[in-house]
């Protein structure tokens, strides 16, 4: 059949460098959001949000009420008039409107973990589903922090920021109309001195979201090298470079401490101003208040009533100055989380990008008569972005020279060529074994047909349809994969086995760990002396494997990774060295299974033993990245030198032939 023809908007390239942020170009680091970005976090709990600005407005006009009540009761005992009813008003105002705050705490902490929530779940759906070429430019404890840290910080919006904002601003302004109207002179100098306090709180809060992008951008470096540290501990220990991986985790600690001290200078700014205007103001209505008062200009009921609208107004503006701090620290995390939820999954890469427009079902393209997978003229080159950032000391010391040379870097793009013009077919029902030395290029292949990544040149095609029309995940149900070195998932076997097939018995389980020589497992419980032998095996599954299968050898580990991909029934196997880490019985074992699963299959497999894959049905030799020769095993003796001289090293046939 035709096949569209490759373009470079599928190229691997694409996957890298398009995908997010540029990375070949001086593109400004540490990505900044806005105010608009984080409303829609906010408005997806609508509900909670009309609750809280209801008992806050409520709680507002409880508070704006009582001023002129106390200014009454005061006046009221200057004349020796009775006041048992208006301190009992006043004392209902004061409960109701305690209770009301104490609400509206509750619903704005309930707000800000479901919006904690939402955002940690978006991120969580697209880091799973992002292109696996993002995975080969970031670093994995980076992820975490952003799905941690950074998405914590949110929570401080709605706890210390923009929803109580509104209430606030309803006492702020009623308390600022209750001033002017009891003396305007006296409101003209006091409300002086708040504008310009919050003129200064402003100018400097403005500092503080690049600061908290940098110190988060750090932490996510701290938890990278933490998560390098503890995955390969076993290695660092057994090569004694445990204090050095320790100065390096310490160096990243040290250097987003200092960038949290500078994000907390600039806060503790906020504090003092705060402090100063409302001491000054408070001195001002003293001085000048009691001056009036004596001059006959306002009484002193008056006054004690300014007094407390004067507190009032201060209230929500120690809380808008929080807010700005916490807005602008929200804001510079969130950036971060946007620069993930921003880039494109696999799938919608694959609806823009596919050659036919859309993706088809297989039923639709597929071709009965051609292989089951073709590769023609495939050429792939790896791509991945190292950016190097400046020391956090220097940037601290820099100033904002040193931070934008910085921040305006552009990432050092690593490119690896892999295959060059690789063509071959894989029949259908067949076994076929890719051979040659380390950096050939095969688990690549295997990574293609998966559709890890795309071609940049060239088709990968199954039964005839290129794979960049057909949707990934039923592309990949067609296929059981096992990687080189496949990973174990903390947990117990059950939840190992079912990671494909979720709805498996626990017969079809036994089944495939004993077809890959796994029956030991589930007999070393001793669960099955019970004579219960439903129960045994339900015990057994339960078994627990460790963190990264650490209570299993490693041919265990490969064992099971291949029962994983048996589960599935998978009409198309693809091996990738599946019995490098078997010792000679097992290895014998393992072929007998492969032997009887294969059939009706077809089978892709990668092998450096020679031995194991003598009986296929096709060899393919791959060198830097080019099939240089195919054929059955005696065939390619007599034709491919390479092939021969790995065969006479591996002692399958004489050194003189």
């Amino acid at each position: 059949m035709t096949r569209p023809a490759a373009s470079a908007e599928h190229s691997a390239a694409d996957d890298t460098v398009s995908a997010g942020s540029a990375t070949t170009t001086a593109a400004p680091r540490g990505p900044r959001a806005s105010l608009r970005e984080l409303l829609p976090y906010l408005f997806e709990q609508r509900r909670l949000l009309v609750v809280a600005l209801v008992l806050g407005l409520v709680a507002a006009v409880a508070s704006l009420v009582q001023p002129p009540l106390l200014g009454q009761i005061i006046t009221r005992v200057q004349e020796g008039l009775p006041l048992v009813g208006l301190l009992g008003l006043l004392s209902a105002i004061v409960v109701v409107g305690a209770v009301l705050s104490g609400l509206q705490h509750y619903v704005l902490q309930r707000m800000g973990e479901g919006v904690v929530l939402t955002s940690r779940k978006r991120l969580i759906a697209k880091i799973l589903h992002l292109p696996i070429a993002q995975f080969d430019r970031r670093r994995t404890g980076d992820l975490v922090s952003r799905v941690g840290s950074d998405t914590t910080l949110l929570r401080a919006v709605l706890t210390q920021g923009l929803v109580e904002a509104a209430s606030g601003i309803l006492i702020f302004v009623g308390a600022l109309v209750g001033m002017l109207v009891i003396d305007p002179a006296l409101f003209g100098i006091t409300f002086s001195v708040i504008v310009v306090a919050l003129v200064v709180v402003v100018a400097v809060s403005s500092r503080i979201r690049p600061a908290v992008a940098r110190a988060q951008e750090k932490v996510g470096d701290l938890a990278a090298q933490v998560d390098r540290s503890i995955s390969s501990i076993r290695t660092i220990r057994a090569a004694g470079a445990a204090e050095r991986e320790q100065a390096a985790t310490e160096r990243d600690a040290t250097e987003a401490y200092l960038l949290g001290i500078k994000v907390a200078r600039i806060s503790a700014f906020i504090v003092p101003v705060s402090f100063l205007a409302l001491q000054l103001s408070f001195l001002i209505v003293l001085g000048l208040g009691g001056f009036r008062v004596a001059t006959g200009a306002i009484t002193i009921a008056q006054l004690v009533t300014f007094i407390i609208f004067l507190f009032l107004m201060v209230t929500p503006l120690a809380q808008a100055f929080g807010a700005i701090s916490a807005v602008n620290q929200a804001l510079g995390a969130l950036g971060r989380i946007q620069e993930i939820a921003s880039l494109e999954t696999e799938a919608e890469r694959d609806v823009a990008r596919s050659p036919l427009g859309r993706l088809v079902p297989l039923a639709e393209v597929r071709d009965d008569g051609a292989p089951a997978i073709e590769l023609a003229d495939v050429r792939f080159t790896y791509r991945s972005a190292a950016p190097e950032r400046a020391d956090a000391r220097e940037l601290v010391r820099g100033g904002r020279g040193a931070r934008r040379d910085a921040e305006a870097a552009p990432a050092a793009l690593i490119e690896t060529e892999v295959l060059r013009g690789v063509s071959f077919t894989v029949p259908r029902g067949s076994r076929v074994a890719l051979v040659g030395p380390s950096g050939a290029g095969k688990s690549t292949i295997l990574g293609l047909i998966e559709r890890f990544y795309d071609p940049e040149a060239g088709t990968v095609a199954l039964h005839g349809a290129d794979v960049r029309t057909l949707d990934r995940g039923e592309l990949r149900r067609q296929m059981g994969y096992v990687e080189q070195d496949a990973p174990v998932l903390a947990g117990t076997l059950r939840e190992n086995l079912l990671l494909a097939a979720p709805e498996a018995s626990d017969a079809a389980c036994e089944r495939v760990l004993r077809a890959v020589n796994l029956g030991g497992l589930l007999e070393r419980g001793g669960a099955w002396k019970t004579g219960d032998a439903s129960a045994a095996l339900a015990t057994a599954l339960d078994m627990p494997v460790g963190e990264n299968g650490v209570m299993l050898s490693g041919g265990e580990k490969q064992r099971l990774a291949i029962a994983r991909a048996l589960l599935t029934a998978p009409p198309i196997l693809l091996l990738d060295e599946s019995t490098a880490s078997l010792d000679g019985v097992n290895e014998r074992l393992m072929r007998e299974a492969l032997d009887a699963v294969s059939t009706g299959r077809t089978l892709v497999v990668i092998a450096h033993r020679l031995s194991t894959v003598v009986d296929s049905d096709k060899i393919v030799v791959l060198d830097e990245g080019r099939v240089i020769g195919e054929g059955t095993h005696e065939q390619l003796i007599a034709s491919t030198p390479l092939y021969r001289e790995l065969a006479q090293h591996q002692l399958l046939v004489p050194e003189d032939r």
